[in-house]
Formats: structure tokens, C-alpha cells, sequence
């Protein structure tokens, strides 16, 4: 829209509000690696904001603009729709504020401007209440059980309540559907007959919800703050030590097969960003996820990544046990063979796409991934059971040999939560790293604890298999970890 509005002096100018300023799609923003991550207070409602009024603003602006869209002679993009909205959304703000005068109400302050126009914009094109908590950078995970018990995760992991999303748990359900109806990228279908909704947010991060088939309706959002980031970033924010960054990034380096474990929540994403940052920018790179949430293809710090995405299907399901429609991460990565990659990166195992992982490992090496399990070691039992759903023809026996032959380490993470003053903290770093290798008795593989956690739960040096020596040749601090190893398992 080129159409300039004037407004009195008596409103002030509402062009000069942070919501008509441009703002950037794409990637998500993110916490600089060497941010201080101590944050004093928790993020403030918007006191400021009539829910009501935003409401009834909202419901004008929408039929506004789908009039206007659909008078128009050419189809109007995104960013066309939102410059119009935003137009849409100036004039309904100057009639309530006329409207408020001549009722005698007083004339708007300029936070209450600010916050309904922004809140009117949000509501029409991108996540209404959430908006503010989504946009405010201390803030990691928001989770929400019930439209009025909402739990805030900050980055250094403290643990704050946040203010009420919606007025009633019913207006939360049906935000839910039409954000999952609505989005261009990967519409999703959220509704009694499929009570669960995972999908991608613009901006990237990563929404997870429920209803009908819980009391309340829950939601999860995870925030991806840290995405250029290192080994070296992660030994600063304590996750793990030097000698652990050394290993694992000469590992990578040196092409192992990684698995990286741990409960929900735990960092896996985010450490197996840190792991693709010591991948060659030359090897070409294949991501393979329900929904995007490692980003590779969007930091360039790689020429070649090819991201895939899972597809949920739609409407019954056939004889196949498919719905229509559906592209699932099996397919994705038995796709991803004819694509001359150099190393797949599976976001998170949960079933049979295991297999087709094991058959890409058989190929090749340097495979990354993730999975949840409670140790190292039952992440392994974890991965047989997936390896098995792909058919009664992967037997037990099979699904270990083959495992144990392909994955060379599994890293593990814990997550501890801790009472502090003013509310709860959580801390997260590597516990465990095991070294896998086929083993001739049962249960067919054998595990070495390449560093174990200590006391505190810190993962120090245990025992060196011989063969992961040879890392040395990729940077892999040596006399460092021999000098932390407990006197027993010296050589």
C-alpha cells in the first residue's frame, strides 16, 4: 500500500509503532553464542491491551481484508496481504480511539496504542497473545496447560509463570485450528478426529498441542535460540567440558556415526547443530525431520544441505495403513539415496526410519542423529525396538548386529531440574559418551563408557578404546583426557 494515513496530534502518530516497521521471516533469532544468559526479571504482560476490543478489531480487519483480497484482480502474496492489513489495522485503531473520545472515555495513551495495534495485527496474521512471548528473546520454551497456566523457560533455565493466552480454554482450541489450517508452508489438521498438532511456526520454532483427549489443552513451543552455534559455545555454557568438545569434535571430524540421547528437552537439537558445525562446508548434507528445527539450510555455514520434511496425510486411512498424502522420514531418507550425500542428519529417531538410516550408514559414515532414552545404554535398546517396527523380517538379532556395526558412539544428555529462589532452574549437559561395537554374546553388542559421569554429574574420562586413539589425527586432546582418566584405566 502506498496510501499515506494522517492522524491528529491528539492520537499521535501510529506509523511510528514497532508493528509498522519492517520486520525479517526466515530465520529464527537467535541468542549469540556469547550471550550472558542471566536474565533479572520475568517477561511482562501486556496490561495494556483490551482482549475484548482486540477481538471485535480482529473480527473487522479480517472481513476487511478479505474483501479487499478478494476484489483485487490479482491474487495478492503474504506480504502484500499483510502492508493491506496493516493499513486496515491503522484505521480501525483511529475510529476506536474516535470513538473512546466522543464517549467521553479519554483519549488512548500512546502504550495503549502501541499494544492494541499490535495485538490486532498479531491476532490477524501471525500468533495473537503468543505473539509477545514467542517474540521476546529471554524466553526458550513456553508451556502451556489450559489457556490460563502457562510456564515460561528462560534461557539460562529458569523456570517463570507467564500471563493467561487466551480467555477461555475453548478460545485456546480454536486459535489452534486456525493457525493449523492457515499456514502455507505445511498445513496440518487439528481437531477431534486428530486431537495431537505438531507443525513449524514462521520464524522457525517448533509447536506441539493436544486436545479433546486431555482435560486441558496443552501446547508446547520450542524456541531455537542457539543456531550458530559450536562445540566451544556449549564448554562455555557449562553443558559439557573441554576434553568432551575435543573428542567430539575430532569424532565428527573423523567421520563416527553419532547418536545423541536424552530426555525431551534435554539440548539433543542443539548439540547436534553444534556437531554439524565441525562438518566441511563441501560435504553435502541431508536433514531429515517431522518438522525443521535443526535450520542448516538456513545458516549457510554448509553449500550444499538438503532439507526434508515429513508430510502428515489426510482423511481415512487404506489398506496400507497410509493416509493420502503421507510422506513419512523413511521415505524421506530411501529418497535421499540417489541424492549423493554426505552425511544424513536425522533430527529424531522414533520408528522404522531407523532402518533405512542403518542401510544409509552401511553406505556410508558420519551419520548424525538423535533419540530419547533415560541412559546411553537404553538408548541402544531403544534403537533396536524402532529397527524392529519396520517388519517381522528385522529380527532382534539382526537389528542389534546391524547397530552395533553402524553407530560407533551414543552421547548422552541429562537434564536436572533444581529448586532456586523465586522459582525452579534446569541444567543441561552431556552425562555419558559409550563407544558401540558388535559383541559375540548376548546381548550382541559391546558398550564402553568413553567418559562417564562423575558425582555432579559432569561426564569425565573413563575408558579409551584403542581404536579411538587414532582421533588425535583430528584434533583430539589426548594427554588431556589421559590426564583426567581415573588411575584404573590408565595404560
Amino acid at each position: 500500500m502506498t496510501e499515506t494515513y494522517r492522524f491528529s496530534n491528539e492520537y499521535g502518530d501510529l506509523t511510528r509503532l514497532p508493528l509498522f516497521s519492517q520486520t525479517t521471516n526466515g530465520v529464527p533469532h537467535e541468542v549469540p553464542s556469547g550471550l550472558d544468559a542471566t536474565v533479572a526479571s520475568p517477561p511482562p504482560a501486556t496490561s495494556d491491551v483490551d482482549w475484548a476490543l482486540v477481538s471485535a478489531l480482529r473480527a473487522q480487519a479480517s472481513e476487511q481484508l478479505s474483501q479487499a483480497v478478494q476484489s483485487g484482480r490479482a491474487r495478492l502474496g503474504k506480504e502484500a496481504q499483510q502492508e493491506l492489513g496493516r493499513s486496515i489495522v491503522l484505521d480501525l485503531i483511529e475510529s476506536a480511539m474516535a470513538e473512546a473520545v466522543d464517549a467521553g472515555l479519554g483519549s488512548w495513551s500512546p502504550a495503549k496504542q502501541q499494544a492494541t495495534a499490535q495485538a490486532v495485527f498479531d491476532s490477524l496474521f501471525r500468533l495473537g497473545r503468543l505473539q509477545p512471548l514467542v517474540d521476546d528473546d529471554r524466553i526458550e520454551n513456553i508451556v502451556i496447560v489450559g489457556h490460563d497456566n502457562v510456564q515460561l523457560e528462560l534461557i539460562d533455565g529458569t523456570l517463570v509463570p507467564g500471563p493467561s493466552v487466551a480467555d477461555s480454554d475453548q478460545e485456546l482450541i480454536d486459535f489452534l485450528v486456525f493457525l493449523a489450517s492457515r499456514s502455507e508452508v505445511n498445513a496440518r489438521s487439528f481437531s477431534e478426529a486428530q486431537p495431537s498438532l505438531h507443525m513449524r511456526l514462521d520464524g522457525g520454532s517448533r509447536l506441539a498441542a493436544v486436545a479433546w483427549v486431555t482435560t486441558r489443552p496443552s501446547v508446547v513451543i520450542r524456541r531455537h535460540r542457539l543456531m550458530r552455534v559450536t562445540l566451544d559455545d556449549l564448554v562455555k555454557r557449562d553443558m559439557m567440558t573441554p576434553v568432551v568438545a575435543s573428542f567430539l569434535r575430532a569424532a565428527v571430524r573423523a567421520r563416527c556415526s553419532i547418536v545423541v540421547a536424552g530426555a525431551q528437552g534435554a539440548g539433543k537439537t542443539t548439540l547436534v547443530r553444534a556437531l554439524c558445525a565441525e562438518i566441511d562446508e563441501l560435504e553435502a548434507i541431508g536433514t531429515f525431520e517431522t518438522e525443521y528445527e535443526l535450520h542448516l539450510h538456513e545458516l549457510g555455514r554448509h553449500k550444499v544441505v538438503i532439507p526434508w520434511e515429513a508430510r502428515p496425510g489426510s482423511g481415512e486411512r487404506g489398506p496400507d495403513g497410509r493416509q493420502s498424502g503421507e510422506f513419512t522420514l523413511d521415505e524421506a531418507l530411501v529418497d535421499s539415496f540417489r541424492f549423493n550425500l554426505s552425511r544424513q542428519i536425522v533430527g529424531e529417531v522414533r520408528g522404522k526410519e531407523i532402518w533405512a538410516m542403518i542401510k544409509a550408514m552401511e553406505s556410508g559414515t558420519g551419520s548424525i542423529s538423535t533419540t530419547h532414552a533415560a541412559d546411553a545404554v537404553a538408548a541402544v535398546r531403544k534403537l533396536v525396538t524402532c529397527a524392529m517396527e519396520a517388519g517381522p523380517h528385522v529380527t532382534q538379532g539382526l537389528a542389534t548386529s546391524k547397530l552395533a556395526a553402524t553407530v560407533d558412539l551414543i552421547v548422552q544428555l541429562s537434564l536436572e531440574t533444581k529448586v532456586v529462589p523465586g522459582g525452579a532452574q534446569r541444567a543441561r549437559r552431556v552425562a555419558e559418551v559409550i563407544s558401540l561395537a558388535p559383541g559375540e554374546k548376548e546381548p550382541g553388542y559391546a558398550t564402553t563408557h568413553v567418559f562417564r559421569a562423575d558425582a555432579t554429574g559432569v561426564a569425565v574420562p573413563d575408558v579409551l578404546p584403542d581404536e579411538y586413539r587414532r582421533l588425535t589425527q583430528h584434533g583430539f586432546d589426548l594427554p588431556a583426557y589421559l590426564a583426567s582418566q581415573p588411575l584404573g584405566a590408565r595404560t
